[in-house]
């Protein structure tokens, strides 16, 4: 029997720039930067976690990769059997890498490619490959707006599992967006959208393409704001959340905040702007912490996607019973009764934080909504 093909193909310094708080690592100075900052590779490790739900058809797939740094480690270590492909990496690769092993992919007309990454991996991806093969891939970056990613690695191993044995038939064109970096650093979201992959599709495993904040939604996030100004407690820090509906928050208070990062308010005054997740800890080992967190809109990301910052070390620090979301019902309705979801990288983490919570959705209104992982 024919075996069925898998390409895979990691991008293994996606993701290291989230915890950092540098919103990516585009371009060598800010990897460098990053690195300095203690940032570890995690798109390995997501990786294996998306490739182990592959293992039950080891015998069944052959598996197309690159040499390490980009695929073979991780493959062996989910224990499967790699074939690589006879390209040479550095041990510092770039986008030309991925876009050359991509169009390899290509050539071999492999049945699916893997790649694990974030949007501006899906880019290049897309670059090279267009809808020629269909593509899928392992959320492993700290931008990931684009739909061509699983919900989180396991969806991805599960929905490739599914796609390769046929019980999942359907494909779709999906969405490939990415932002500006350095705009995004400055608090400013521009997003363009570069073109479309082919997908295999099943709802519950893949992610929806972020929707924005429309005006409609301005009169809410206020209501929102006003509720948890007068409710903010006597001798607790507040972590605040990336966002409109925490930066409405914030100008209730008065207080400067960073659009697409993190800040740290304490007695309603700001403590600090913009921190990476060292800094949080050290900050919040000195007060009982609460966090206020926004999903993302049409995905429902809690934690997991553009907050890296609050890593699990975080939310175990801060404890999930000063978990604060806050959402407008608009936002809520979008997710048409899907769950809230969180993927901070630990499985543990990830389940411990599933359940129901409090949803503070206007002045003195709330839903219970459930976040499962």
């Amino acid at each position: 029997m024919r075996k069925h093909t898998l390409g895979l193909i990691i991008n293994p310094i996606a993701g290291m720039g989230g915890r950092v708080g540098l919103k990516g690592t585009d371009g060598a100075d800010i990897l460098a930067k990053a690195i300095k900052l203690g940032a570890k590779p995690q798109a390995e490790e997501r990786t294996q976690t998306a490739l182990k739900k592959l293992f039950p058809l080891r015998n069944k797939i052959k598996i197309f990769t690159c040499p390490e740094p980009m695929g073979e480690k991780s493959v062996i270590k989910a224990g499967l059997s790699p074939e690589i492909i006879s390209l040479k990496f550095p041990l510092s690769t770039t986008a030309e890498d991925t876009l050359k092993a991509a169009e390899l992919m290509c050539d071999l007309k492999v049945n699916l490619l893997l790649f694990a990454g974030g949007d501006g991996t899906a880019r290049d991806i897309c670059d090279a490959v267009g809808e020629s093969i269909p593509v899928l891939g392992i959320p492993a970056g700290v931008k990931i707006h684009s739909s061509v990613f699983a919900r989180s690695p396991e969806s991805g191993g599960e929905l490739a599992s599914n796609y390769l044995q046929g019980k999942a038939r359907e494909l779709r064109e999906a969405e490939v967006v990415d932002i500006d970096e350095e705009s995004y650093r400055q608090g400013r979201l521009r997003a363009r959208l570069f073109g479309y992959l082919k997908i295999p599709y099943q709802k519950k495993y893949v992610q929806k393409l972020k929707s924005g904040s429309p005006e409609s939604e301005r009169y809410c996030q206020e209501a929102i704001a006003c509720e948890i100004a007068e409710n903010m407690q006597e001798g607790f820090s507040y972590i605040m959340g990336p966002g409109t509906t925490t930066r409405a928050v914030m100008q209730r208070l008065g207080l400067p905040n960073t659009l697409l990062g993190v800040d740290l308010v304490f007695k309603k005054k700001l403590i600090a702007n913009d921190l990476n997740e060292r800094q949080l800890l050290k900050n919040i080992k000195k007060n009982k912490t609460k966090i206020i967190i926004t999903p993302i809109g049409g995905q429902g990301y809690i934690f997991g996607r553009g907050n890296q910052q609050l890593s699990p070390a975080v939310l175990r620090l801060v404890g999930k019973e000063n978990i604060i979301i806050i959402s407008t019902l608009p936002k809520i309705y979008s997710l048409e009764g899907r769950p809230f979801l969180v993927d901070t990288g630990n499985i543990a983490i990830d389940r411990w934080i599933s359940g129901y919570y409090r949803v503070i959705t206007g002045y003195k209104e709330s839903v219970i909504y459930k976040i499962t992982s």
